[in-house]
């Protein structure tokens, strides 16, 4: 695979997110640590203002606050949730 995109991105709660990815693979990852790890993403503490994110033109999960993350760290996140999971 060239190239991993985000297709969808849909709010859960809290911190988590539901995320399908160009690979035909999907997950539900929780960014809470990422979201306290990273001064830009204090706004995004909370639940509220995490929930309104958006896929910009790369696609990148991405907040008005410029706070982005990039969607192949997001595939790596999810896939080794689940690998550790099966």
């Amino acid at each position: 695979m060239d190239c991993i995109f985000l297709l969808e991105a849909r709010y859960i709660e809290d911190f988590k997110i539901f995320l399908k990815f160009n690979t035909e693979e999907f997950g539900e990852i929780d960014l809470k640590d990422v979201i306290y790890k990273y001064e830009i993403a204090t706004s995004l503490r909370d639940p509220v203002a995490f929930s309104k994110f958006y896929l910009d033109s790369w696609p990148t999960l991405a907040w008005k606050c410029g706070f982005d993350i990039a969607p192949e760290s997001l595939y790596s996140m999810v896939t080794s949730v689940k690998s550790i999971l099966n």
